[in-house]
């Protein structure tokens, strides 16, 4: 988050790991903008911070072309932030998930590009392999898997490197050693992604509720996840360090 309140210290302690992908986390909800607060109207609150409506901010980014313009010149201004940073660009995404909005993955694909983007999270998570880990967890249907699955076809057909499955969607703010260690000793072949949301404390500004950050971040360092990826025979590395359908 180019906007966020870490984000020069973040920065900071990127370019000592010179092997740590870093990528773009596009906020265009529930965040601060990179753009004076006056030039988004309609994409802010009274407060100056993006919208948190986001089924009829959806609906006004589709229906109308000024709303569009603003939504353009601020995924502009983000990318232009991390630029600026020095970093290599790793990958994109986007917070809550929001460029599945295919107004929102048009304008990504098109602006993104300019910036040397090369690789970008389709969130395709297959609900069966989590239930290998815990039967009982992550059942019924994800309203966001056929727009994660579009999504993933536009990047592929564009030529970007995409995960072939992404996980830490059913199991977001609650990805403990336990099944993060199960989690990746079931990896499928091909590239996979697992994120996270580790932090110190649980109860930082903006915490999203009941999210366990301190078990995310001890998870991490667990011996028993460490022994899974060795065992898995996995390659671990950067996000774009892998071409389409590569094993990760």
């Amino acid at each position: 988050m180019v906007t966020g309140d870490a984000a020069e210290d973040a920065t900071r302690r990127a370019r000592t790991m010179p092997r740590l992908g870093v990528g773009l986390h596009l906020v265009l909800v529930e965040g601060r903008p990179a753009l004076p607060a006056a030039q988004l109207p309609d994409l802010v609150d009274r407060t100056g911070c993006f919208r948190t409506d986001m089924a009829r901010m959806g609906v006004d980014i589709f229906m109308r072309p000024s709303v569009r313009r603003q939504l353009a010149a601020e995924i502009d201004a983000q990318f232009a932030r991390f630029v600026a940073t020095g970093l290599p660009l790793d990958h994109v995404n986007a917070h809550k998930h929001f460029h599945l909005h295919p107004t929102i993955a048009s304008l990504l694909l098109k602006i993104g590009r300019r910036y040397g983007m090369r690789a970008v999270r389709a969130p395709v998570e297959p609900r069966a392999w989590l239930r290998r880990v815990e039967p009982e967890s992550a059942a019924g249907f994800d309203i966001a898997t056929p727009w994660a699955r579009l999504l993933r076809r536009r990047l592929v057909v564009r030529g970007l490197v995409v995960p072939d499955r992404v996980f830490g969607l059913a199991w977001s703010g609650g990805m403990d050693a336990q099944r993060l260690s199960g989690l990746i000793s079931q990896l499928p072949t091909g590239l996979n992604e697992i994120y996270l949301h580790p932090a110190t404390v649980n109860d930082w500004r903006g915490h999203a509720e009941g999210y366990r950050y301190r078990d995310e971040f001890a998870a991490l360092l667990d011996a028993r996840v460490l022994g899974a990826v060795k065992e898995s025979g996995a390659t671990t590395g950067c996000f774009a360090d892998f071409g389409e359908g590569e094993q990760g």
